[in-house]
């Protein structure tokens, strides 16, 4: 039998409460995030990962050069999204099918972690799930998500998986702009975001550009700066000395660029966030022990950037999955309650509850939601974080 284990902070000893990690933030309630359901197996969300995926796709091509010359070259892993793209647009029908097939496997296992998903108290409301992560940056990745939505249809599971629509890599920084507190949006008109994976840290200005879109829904990603650490192999304290170098590069940047920064860093990282900034679980891809008790990122980063401009520094830090979900928030005003997940090394998950009330679809567009919309019930779930 299965069992659950929702995200919540342990009790190491009485501290000061701070923001991060919050399940309350400006515009949603984070209902959940870093939900962790087990079946006999293990995880559930390990189905829908990266290697999953690439498990899948190792277990055909060994089928498929039985009969004919396998069309991918080396090992599974190491297939590129590109080359994937390339076979399914370009291949001969045998060598596409190999793909299509990979990706119905992948569906199958997809629409079955979101049918388990739908089973907590925290996700049973779910209307509608976007994804995101580094998978659904690629044509396989947007027809395995759409598969994925038509098998839970069909299964009687009236949910929508979308695409998250920014491309991935920014929407783990622009989601930081919803972290923000209002009064910084009337003197500013970008922040600093950081987005740190188990490959890769991401450094960015974030443009509110709110004159185009009051809701945030036209920012964007004004520059960027991508560090590899999985090829470096640093030490903690090596990766957060060069985290604060991009840090330092991008504000100055942003001033060269004309805009007027925010002294504000929204922070994205996997794992269970603690109020006071430090990561109970979940940061074991990371560089070094970032869980450790006398580590606190959040220190850590307000140390190295202290002021921006003429104003002390706010950190505020969330799970990276909590963040991209948060990119996708003024689309997601016509339902109540909604979820994210991500599709990487592993499989980053969030669930959300609007704070106003759905607004009404506008004509031709989101057709068929109205009858969904009058059966959303109006309780609010418990926080899971």
């Amino acid at each position: 039998m299965g069992t659950t284990a929702a995200g919540s902070p342990r009790n190491r000893e009485p501290r000061a409460q701070g923001p991060h990690g919050s399940p309350e933030l400006p515009s949603v309630s984070v209902t959940s995030y870093n939900l962790e359901v087990r079946d006999d197996d293990g995880f559930i969300g390990d189905k829908a990962s990266r290697s999953a995926f690439v498990a899948h796709l190792d277990a055909l091509r060994e089928h498929f050069r039985e009969q004919r010359a396998d069309p991918l070259k080396g090992e599974t892993a190491a297939v590129s999204k590109s080359e994937l793209d390339a076979l399914l647009r370009d291949g001969d029908p045998h060598e596409a099918a190999l793909v299509l097939s990979a990706i119905e496997s992948f569906a199958q296992s997809l629409a079955f972690v979101v049918r388990r998903f739908v089973r907590q108290k925290t996700w049973a409301k779910v209307e509608r799930i976007v994804v995101g992560g580094g998978f659904r940056d690629s044509r396989v990745g947007e027809l395995a998500i759409g598969r994925a939505g038509i098998i839970l249809s069909t299964d009687g599971h009236p949910i929508d998986l979308v695409p998250i629509s920014h491309h991935p890599d920014e929407a783990g920084l622009v989601g930081s702009a919803h972290l923000a507190p209002k009064w910084m949006f009337e003197a500013y008109d970008s922040l600093v975001a950081v987005d740190i994976g188990g490959s890769n840290i991401r450094a960015g200005i974030v443009e509110l550009r709110q004159d185009k879109a009051p809701d945030l829904s036209k920012a964007r990603v004004s520059s960027s700066e991508l560090w590899r650490h999985a090829d470096d192999e640093p030490s903690r304290d090596e990766a957060i000395e060069r985290l604060g170098e991009m840090l330092k590069g991008q504000i100055k940047q942003a001033k060269k660029d004309g805009l007027r920064v925010a002294p504000f860093i929204g922070v994205g990282c996997p794992g269970l966030i603690e109020p006071h900034g430090a990561i109970e679980r979940g940061a074991q891809n990371l560089p070094g022990n970032w869980e450790s008790s006398r580590f606190n990122l959040v220190d850590s980063i307000r140390a190295l950037v202290p002021e921006i401009g003429e104003h002390e520094t706010q950190v505020t830090m969330h799970n990276d999955a909590v963040i991209q979900g948060l990119s996708e928030m003024p689309a997601m005003q016509n339902v109540e309650n909604w979820a994210v997940l991500t599709i990487g090394t592993g499989l980053g998950n969030a669930s959300f509850l609007n704070r106003t009330k759905p607004k009404a679809p506008s004509a031709g567009k989101d057709k068929g939601k109205g009858k969904d919309d009058e059966k959303k019930g109006s309780g609010r779930s418990k926080s899971g974080s």
